[in-house]
């Protein structure tokens, strides 16, 4: 049995698709309300809280193997109940920030995830994307109002990688050899500017999308309200502020894992463009 937390999400929902479609054997989807999920055929659905492990106990019976997205909730908790139910086998979605911005403060809350991991006795498996492309998500009520998409650092280039692919790789981990204790960087195909990305989004609905550069100031101070000071901070170094070789590099990890190239950002786009009409 595999159980995948987040379900319903960017990466939860491909995930159990590629592993329905595949014949991965007994599949379990995790979320918070049963009633409104929505899973693939032959999916069981199980009720839980990242929050509260405990409430994961029912789901984690007869697990062997478990998909977990890293500071979504407890993992202290979670992976310490994933133990107790005999679970062998936890992939967890980490951040390419634990290699390439070990100072700032989420980098270091994730590298401690995956030591909690890589000390709790069961085996891993290591995911550290970078910068998702549903990350342009944030801007689609203001394309949907026909508004300015205001950002800073409008022409760094970040290898933006499809949430699907690291569905993708997350699914050869959890049902093939080779993968446990490795740990994959994973990252699109090529650089793409939040400029780019605008464009590409008006591009695909055929009308012009206003954009404008601003400062830091302007964003932190948009941003914080949100994220809180500190991480807003660390979001404005990695996207641009402090960025490095390290978080600038394309990989090649998607392909050389699953056999298929990574997904462009524009195909990203073409898939999601109802969030932006």
């Amino acid at each position: 049995m595999i159980l995948v937390t987040g379900a319903t999400g960017n990466i939860g929902r491909p995930l159990l698709e590629g592993l329905r479609d595949r014949g991965a054997g007994p599949l379990r989807g995790l979320t918070r309300d049963g009633t409104r999920a929505r899973f693939p055929e032959g999916v069981e659905v199980r009720e839980g809280d990242l929050a509260d492990p405990a409430s994961l106990v029912p789901a984690l019976d007869g697990v062997r193997s478990l998909f977990l997205v890293s500071r979504i909730g407890s993992d202290a908790g979670i992976l310490d109940a994933a133990r107790r139910a005999g679970a062998e086998h936890v992939v967890l979605v980490s951040s390419v920030t634990v290699q390439t911005h070990p100072h700032l403060g989420p980098a270091r809350e994730n590298a401690a995830v995956e030591q909690l991991l890589k000390d709790s006795g069961m085996a891993w498996t290591v995911l550290r994307p970078t910068q998702f492309a549903s990350n342009a998500l944030w801007w689609a009520s203001t394309v949907r109002a026909r508004g300015t998409v205001r950002v800073p650092y409008a022409d760094t280039g970040l290898p933006t990688v499809h949430p699907a692919d690291i569905a993708a790789v997350a699914r050869v981990a959890l049902t093939g050899p080779g993968h446990r204790g490795r740990t994959y960087a994973l990252t699109g195909p090529e650089r793409v500017t939040a400029r780019q990305q605008v464009e590409a989004i008006a591009a695909a609905l055929g009308r012009e999308v206003p954009f404008a550069e601003i400062g830091r100031e302007e964003a932190h101070r948009q941003m914080s309200t949100v994220l809180g000071a500190e991480a807003a901070d660390a979001v404005l170094d990695v996207t641009g502020g402090d960025v490095n070789d390290g978080l600038l590099e394309v990989r090649h990890t998607v392909e050389r894992v699953t056999g298929s190239p990574a997904r462009p950002f524009h195909r990203w786009v073409a898939e999601n463009l109802a969030a932006f009409r």
